[in-house]
């Protein structure tokens, strides 16, 4: 699992430096307010971890400069700001180092005044890129990813979630990948006693939660004959449309915070049906909730659960999946995403940002190489080859 390769580092005084000098952090997204995903959520929890252990950071966001909303996903906030003013955002912060969390506008302008400036800097990749532009616009996967590599491998690291992303992304010839799993907060996130009828709805409840939208892959949930009742929980570009061609379904809209954390708690199976998120928090979400996850044996859920696990089910048939998991462990479930904590995520990201300025040597460099090219290979292709994973 995760959880051991973010314990390959003890013994590395992660959280201070021996020099003692002021660490500014300037880290450039694309990916930010108003929407609610898991790079913008990831963002977030790891600033706070990082105020904590002294690093300050400032952020670099579309909410600095004028934006425009993004074709088809207008949620998404495009910048149209020239280099200067981006370029003159980053400098004012006087950086000691430079995170990239995105492909976008942005990250673009900030990757041209890194190399100019001959600032190192370190990437992440959040979300599968080529396979989200393919999907919207026909533009052949092998461009997009032969963009991937030019963006991601002008930096000195490039930080996944999973051994197995970091498997795929290596044979793509992505270089210098670097280990950032993800964390949970266990105390908003946790199992409670179960209603007979929650939102009105029939047992067994299989819920999902996320963005309504094309790349998560809904319908192959919500096509699937299951007793009971099915629940989706969040907003998004499809949403009407899948409310209108599934009346059956109950839609909550997007909810947050405790509400959000008791209405999972409510689920018998959670059902994550994407082939192409790079990790899945809601994945932890759940399991924090004490609720059994039923998945495609993918990136993310292969790398969280397990092909023989406890806590779940991973099938190619998704039917199959959310069937089994009705019998899984719900108590093994919570067990499993308390192994998980932002603190322990947050000093790997440090680490990384330290590594990729020349700062420091991890010492997990050699456990992590180990594990991504021993995970078995994903099974899983997708319709149309939208979600290849070698």
């Amino acid at each position: 699992m995760l959880q051991r390769l973010q314990n390959a580092s003890d013994g590395e005084n992660v959280a201070a430096l021996p020099m003692g000098k002021p660490e500014r952090l300037v880290i450039v997204t694309d990916a930010w307010h108003p929407q609610v995903n898991g790079v913008v959520r990831s963002i977030e929890n790891t600033n706070r971890e990082l105020a904590k252990i002294g690093v300050e950071v400032a952020m670099v966001t579309p909410q600095g400069f004028r934006n425009i909303p993004c074709p088809t996903y207008p949620e998404i906030r495009l910048s149209i700001a020239r280099y200067r003013s981006v370029a003159r955002e980053i400098a004012k912060h006087k950086p000691s180092y430079v995170h990239i969390a995105t492909e976008g506008p942005l990250g673009l302008t900030a990757r041209r005044w890194c190399l100019k400036n001959r600032m190192p800097f370190s990437t992440s990749y959040h979300t599968r890129f080529p396979e989200y532009v393919a999907a919207r616009l026909p533009i052949p996967k092998s461009w997009l990813y032969a963009f991937v590599k030019w963006f991601h491998n002008s930096g000195a690291g490039c930080m996944v979630a999973t051994p197995s992303l970091a498997r795929e992304l290596s044979e793509k010839g992505i270089r210098n990948l670097m280990p950032w799993t993800r964390g949970i907060d266990a105390n908003q996130f946790h199992p409670a006693e179960l209603e007979e009828k929650p939102f009105g709805l029939s047992r067994p409840i299989f819920m999902t939660v996320g963005r309504v939208a094309l790349e998560k892959n809904l319908p192959a949930f919500l096509d699937l004959d299951l007793p009971g009742s099915k629940v989706v929980v969040g907003d998004g570009p499809a949403r009407a449309e899948l409310e209108k061609r599934y009346p059956d379904v109950h839609f909550t809209g997007l909810k947050v915070g405790p509400e959000l954390a008791a209405i999972y708690a409510q689920a018998d199976v959670f059902v994550f049906p994407s082939l192409t998120d790079t990790f899945g928090n809601t994945i932890l979400e759940a399991l924090a909730s004490g609720v059994p996850v039923a998945a495609y044996p993918v990136t993310g859920p292969l790398d969280i659960i397990g092909e023989d696990s406890e806590v779940g089910a991973l099938d190619d048939d998704l039917g199959v999946a959310c069937l089994a998991a009705l019998s899984a462990s719900r108590q093994k479930a919570r067990e499993l995403a308390v192994q998980y904590s932002w603190e322990a995520a947050t000093l790997q990201f440090i680490t990384n940002i330290r590594a990729a300025n020349g700062v420091i040597t991890p010492k997990w460099k050699k456990a992590w190489q180990y594990a991504a090219k021993s995970l078995p290979r994903n099974k899983r292709l997708g319709d149309g080859d939208a979600a290849t994973m070698v």
